[in-house]
């Protein structure tokens, strides 16, 4: 295991040697100073890094309490952190000698991302989604057409992030010579949970560079959404050894913890495996992997990436659970007081920071990490609100 009990590799032998293969790749170049110096090359002139980070004096004010900065995320290119592990691994994908990218998504983030890295590298781009995320999230699946993705619409189950998987990775076992698998979270079997997040610690680095040229010293808390969790681990994992700062994780509540109608893993989740990792699951009385609701498509993943279930193990990270109104009402005060459209899956985070704030003094400091752009939402909002736009 490679996060205490939680990680390993539960795949089937043919997708095992393939995920043998890129354990050896990412093995050899993770610390190659050629790799690394490419990798940063496209972070800072093609995905517009280090991202802003920006003192919300409006939503500070509007709350009371504590300072509140965004790690603003949303103005990287393609408008979410994805960019960042998408960068990296179809750099590794190319040096391994592959020519098609395969991946999953839900909010569609990660599709967009991974079809600009195709066309960017000039790569075959293939990307798995759930047909009710592909209604939900319209815009992006033109997107990622319009980039020269395919697009296929999962129809199995419930039709959302598990079944992308699930699909995904069932394509990935017939072409495993020429594609390679891109996980859009840090999820999956090793060595997938440590690359993704190797890809994103960029976003707590410059955090904590940005905080102690902006404040003189280090924030007091962070908060970060989390369905798989790779936005999370890379604002965290920087901080894991600063025990001053504390990190919360702000997952889907979704219409509430009573029912079904949630993906609040790390509240109600048991240790189970999925998609190739043993971690924390929701599970129904069976046993089986249970069904999950959210408003978010990002957040709405049965389980977790193994890293956070191992941090909740040990106690470092607090996790809560934020319900659809609540991350809504986030979406449309972020929109009012500063003029910024947070990503649903973000909206989750400014929630919490929303309940927080007012209870600190005026002296803390807290950082959400601004995972995304709400362009992307705005319809499906305006819908749960009760409105029809019409283009």
């Amino acid at each position: 295991m490679e996060f205490g009990k939680f990680g390993g590799q539960f795949v089937p032998g043919p997708i095992l040697k393939a995920v043998k293969e890129v354990e050896d790749a990412f093995d050899k170049y993770r610390h190659d100073p050629a790799f690394l110096a490419e990798f940063q090359f496209y972070l800072r002139e093609y995905a517009n890094r280090p991202s802003l980070l920006y003192r919300a004096d409006n939503l500070t004010k509007a709350l009371g309490g504590a300072q509140i900065y965004l790690k603003r995320e949303d103005l990287n290119h393609t408008g979410a952190h994805k960019i960042n592990n998408v960068l990296g691994q179809a750099l590794l994908a190319k040096r391994m000698g592959k020519t098609k990218l395969i991946a999953e998504t839900g909010a569609g983030q990660h599709g967009v991302a991974t079809a600009t890295a195709a066309a960017l590298f000039g790569m075959d781009c293939e990307i798995h989604m759930g047909a009710v995320d592909v209604v939900k999230q319209s815009l992006n699946v033109y997107r990622m057409e319009l980039l020269g993705a395919k697009v296929v619409a999962v129809e199995a189950g419930l039709k959302t992030l598990k079944e992308a998987v699930d699909s995904a990775l069932m394509t990935w076992s017939g072409e495993l010579d020429s594609t390679f698998y891109l996980i859009g979270s840090a999820v999956g079997p090793h060595p997938y949970p440590t690359m993704v997040r190797e890809f994103q610690k960029v976003i707590g680095e410059e955090i904590k560079t940005q905080m102690l040229d902006l404040a003189k010293r280090l924030p007091d808390v962070i908060i970060a959404c989390a369905g798989g969790g790779s936005n999370a681990i890379g604002a965290f994992y920087d901080f894991l050894d600063e025990p001053s700062v504390r990190l919360i994780g702000a997952e889907a509540g979704g219409k509430g913890l009573g029912g079904r109608q949630h993906a609040a893993t790390m509240t109600l989740g048991v240790e189970g495996v999925i998609h190739g990792m043993n971690t924390l699951v929701l599970q129904d009385e069976d046993g089986n992997i249970a069904p999950v609701d959210s408003i978010s498509s990002g957040l709405d993943y049965p389980g977790i990436g193994p890293e956070h279930a191992h941090l909740k193990d040990i106690g470092r990270v607090e996790y809560v659970a934020i319900s659809d109104e609540e991350a809504v009402q986030a979406f449309e005060l972020l929109s009012k007081t500063e003029g910024i459209t947070p990503a649903i899956e973000s909206a989750h985070a400014v929630a919490e920071a929303i309940k927080l704030a007012p209870t600190l003094d005026k002296d803390k400091i807290i950082v959400i990490n601004l995972s995304g752009r709400g362009d992307k939402d705005v319809k499906h909002i305006a819908r749960y609100r009760g409105m029809e736009l019409h283009d």
